[in-house]
């Protein structure tokens, strides 16, 4: 994480997942604080969206809010949680590049950070920490920066459709967008009556809370942001309409009426439709993204009717898993495995029971099928700890994986 030093210090570093970064050269600008990494090693899963794990992705995070008694919400503090989140597990890719702003004060500069974001061809997420407010002029919403006044909303702010004119140009299903943003009465007001006033078009994924700023007291606290970065660095590796629910829910007790968003659900399935002779075909014929494709629909309808906490949400996490394997891609396949057991002991099934047995002996299998030291070596732990909890009926399993982690 780059400090905010006031004067607007520009950095980058390269550095190794879990590692120190090296700062590597500085400069000056007026634009408040903004760090680029980009990190190797850190490939995560992305259970997400059914995407590809290979290849580079990006992150932008992005915390801001006024300086002084115009601070509703206390943006940055969120940057430190979501800094020490793997890159890898942020992008769900092989490598990532993570760029960090505290406390702009530029909106050109922004932009201009958007912008080279989003040409990247690999997965990009962004995550957006501050306060919206509505321009007296055209009534469009903004984000504040450090140096926003109502006076200066127009010059000083980020307009919400510079963000959506910049996102819209990525193909679809390569954007996500995670925001915790504060209103103010005017945005707060508009939202009741123009629901769609934050919409990013059709391509973008936006998950967010939006909370109504407080009137007096302290600002408020980033808190549904702050559950998602808790939830990535816990090692879950779970959807995200899984990691929206969770982090609405912790975040609730403190915004109870503030007003969520997600995408809309895709079309209901058929119910009397069997799709797994189709998704099975299409990975036998070499189609592996349309398979992954119709199995991720298929999990995003059983987590809005079944919720998170669900056998059948936990049956699509395994679908895909062997999905990936079809596909040759062991350490995906891994990752997909480790979290179907991790899910099912969260369910209540014991550690003997056939099911789990089943997800960590094959988890076991493909971390076997690893060709990359770096990859087998990040996946070794987390792997050796299931099998710690879940030995299975194979003699010799865990000290087999230990010694092999270990020689």
């Amino acid at each position: 994480m780059v400090n905010d030093d006031g004067i607007g210090t520009a950095g980058t570093r390269t550095a190794a997942t879990g590692g120190t970064g090296t700062r590597t050269g500085a400069g000056t600008t007026g634009t408040g604080t903004t760090g680029t990494r980009t990190v190797t090693g850190a490939r995560g899963t992305d259970t997400r969206t059914g995407t590809g794990t290979t290849g580079t992705g990006t992150a932008v995070l992005l915390a801001a809010a006024p300086a002084g008694r115009g601070r509703a919400m206390d943006a940055a503090a969120v940057l430190p949680a979501l800094a020490a989140v793997p890159p890898g597990v942020l992008t769900g890719t092989a490598t990532a590049t993570v760029v960090e702003l505290a406390d702009p004060l530029d909106p050109q500069t922004v932009l201009t950070r958007l912008r080279a974001a989003a040409t990247s061809p690999g997965p990009l997420l962004v995550c957006l920490a501050g306060q919206l407010h509505l321009d007296r002029r055209q009534r469009l919403p903004h984000l504040a920066l450090a140096r926003t006044t109502p006076a200066t909303l127009r010059y000083t702010a980020l307009p919400w459709h510079w963000l959506a004119g910049e996102l819209a140009v990525r193909a679809p299903g390569t954007t996500t967008v995670v925001a915790d943003l504060a209103a103010d009465p005017d945005v707060w007001e508009r939202l009741t009556t123009a629901p769609d006033l934050l919409s990013l078009g059709p391509g973008p994924l936006l998950y967010g809370r939006i909370a109504p700023a407080p009137r007096r007291g302290e600002p408020l606290a980033p808190a549904y942001l702050r559950s998602w970065a808790e939830l990535w660095r816990s090692g879950a590796r779970l959807p995200y309409a899984t990691l929206h629910a969770e982090a609405a829910a912790h975040a609730a007790s403190a915004v109870p009426e503030a007003v969520l968003l997600a995408p809309a659900p895709a079309p209901a399935p058929m119910a009397d439709q069997d799709p797994h002779p189709a998704i099975l075909a299409a990975a036998m014929a070499g189609r592996h993204g349309e398979a992954a494709s119709v199995a991720a629909a298929w999990e995003r309808e059983a987590l809005r009717r079944h919720g998170p906490r669900s056998a059948q949400a936990v049956h699509w996490t395994e679908v895909r898993a062997d999905l990936a394997r079809l596909a040759g891609e062991p350490a995906r396949s891994c990752e997909l495995w480790l979290a179907a057991a991790e899910a099912r002991l969260a369910l209540g099934q014991r550690t003997d029971d056939p099911e789990v047995e089943a997800a960590v002996d094959r988890a076991h299998h493909q971390w076997e099928q690893l060709g990359d030291p770096a990859r087998a070596r990040a996946l070794g732990p987390p792997l050796i700890a299931l099998r710690q909890r879940v030995p299975g009926r194979q003699p010799g399993a865990l000290a087999a994986l230990t010694r092999r982690m270990t020689g």
